[in-house]
């Protein structure tokens, strides 16, 4: 006991000091000459599990993908990986996760932007690629805009959607007493961010050529996806096309019932999926595992996630 004692209190203080005993959250990486960090800004088990997914009918199959992959069957894991870019005197984030306050779950990108030295009057231009809590809460901290110098750049279609009286929730499977408390709170979080919105409709080119806007459309109204490139080099933000590491590549017509517009959704995926592998793109992606990074490669009828090796 007196070994054991002694073996675990260095290890105590080392978690300490890297961060209370959280693991890697920050990874840094480049794009051609642009450098760029994924952030994690937490990570959830969503303990509704498969009940969460569709079709009904495939549910089955669902469970049998996952336990052939060894994979747990009581949730799934929603991961949350923000992404910020520096090109030269530009800052760029790409959604902001759920904003304060920090907890063992959840909140920490704004402790991650203090670890790289980025303060929140230094970030120049924000994406908000939907108006979901867990993509815009974090651009509101204390009932004001977080990052006041940064335009806030989103669709007309996701905007406009979310501002209407009336936003159209005919064709989700989302709880139904859910949506007026999301509602509620994305048009406050716009209300708040409306002076810095710049419109960014699809094929807008933005950051000198570095960033485009394309088309993302069915999980949200208005969902923006985006490709990054410098240098040769591209990656392409696949932002909430996929929930789940597994599930939504292997087939991508699974899909889960937070999607606005599930068909759509499930149109999107596949086309995107589809010239992502052909075209061999580098990807990232929001909801999979930190740090976000990977490649999508056909499998049979459907796809297959890769992670990309991290590089010390």
């Amino acid at each position: 006991m007196a070994a054991g004692g002694l073996a675990s209190s260095p290890a105590r203080s080392l978690a300490e000091k890297v961060g209370g005993g959280r693991n890697p959250w920050i990874y840094h990486f480049k794009i051609g000459d642009i450098d760029a960090w994924s952030i994690s800004d937490g990570f959830m088990k969503l303990g509704q599990g498969l009940s969460l997914m569709y079709p009904e009918a495939e549910r089955e199959n669902m469970a049998n993908a996952l336990k052939n992959h060894s994979e747990p069957l009581d949730h799934l894991p929603l991961y949350v990986n923000v992404l910020v870019i520096k090109k030269g005197d530009e800052i760029a984030l790409f959604d902001a996760g759920f904003g304060p306050p920090e907890n063992k779950n959840r909140g920490w990108l704004a402790s991650g932007l203090k670890k790289i030295g980025i303060q929140p009057e230094q970030v120049t231009a924000t994406y908000l690629s939907h108006a979901h809590s867990d993509h815009i809460a974090g651009f509101v901290t204390d009932g004001k805009p977080t990052f006041k110098n940064a335009a806030l750049h989103v669709t007309p279609e996701e905007y406009n959607f979310w501002r209407s009286k009336n936003p159209d929730f005919t064709k989700t499977k989302r709880n139904p007493k859910a949506i007026p408390g999301m509602v509620k709170q994305a048009q406050k979080n716009l209300e708040i961010l409306t002076p810095l919105k710049q419109f960014a409709p699809v094929g807008a080119s933005m950051l000198d050529g570095t960033v485009t806007v394309e088309n993302g459309f069915g999980h949200t109204a208005g969902h923006a996806i985006y490709r990054i490139k410098s240098k040769g080099e591209e990656l392409l933000h696949i932002v909430d096309l996929a929930h789940h590491h597994l599930l939504m590549f292997q087939n991508p017509a699974w899909k889960i019932g937070w999607d606005n517009n599930l068909q759509l959704a499930v149109q999107t995926r596949k086309r995107v999926f589809s010239q992502a592998a052909t075209a061999k793109t580098r990807v990232y992606g929001f909801h999979v595992p930190f740090p976000g990074l990977g490649r999508i490669n056909k499998l049979g009828e459907g796809y297959r996630w890769v992670p990309e090796r991290l590089v010390w």
